[in-house]
């Protein structure tokens, strides 16, 4: 049985930092990602990572800001987060797929529970 478990959210203020860990059992994966979605908008993109090789890519909203990493070892993956702003508020899903994908919320096969993220100003 295939699990994801986020955890490390939190409220923080504008400026200060956080780390998210996804912690994944199961089985092997391709590519690892970050999603998150404010209340009202669409699910966006953050990062992702591959599993092997560990190529990176970001959204422009926080490149510069937000790392993302993996320990294949311990099977988990993180989002470190630098100079939140209150827009990076969201819920913050992480996402597995079985091949290498993209950017794209409808090519991941597994997704966590989400952890909230608020960012006051």
């Amino acid at each position: 049985q295939v699990q994801l478990v986020e955890s490390g959210g939190g409220l923080v203020q504008a400026g200060d930092s956080l780390r998210l860990s996804c912690a994944a059992s199961g089985r092997a994966f391709s590519s690892l990602a970050w999603f998150r979605q404010a209340p009202g908008k669409e699910r966006e993109f953050v990062a992702t990572i591959r599993a092997l090789g560990g190529n990176t890519y970001y959204a422009d909203s926080v490149k510069g800001r937000f790392t993302i990493s993996r320990d294949n070892a311990k099977n988990t993956m993180y989002l470190q987060m630098n100079s939140l702003k209150p827009e990076d508020t969201a819920v913050y899903y992480c996402a597995a797929a079985r091949l290498r994908v993209g950017v794209n919320f409808n090519e991941y096969d597994y997704w966590g529970q989400g952890t909230q993220v608020t960012v006051s100003s």
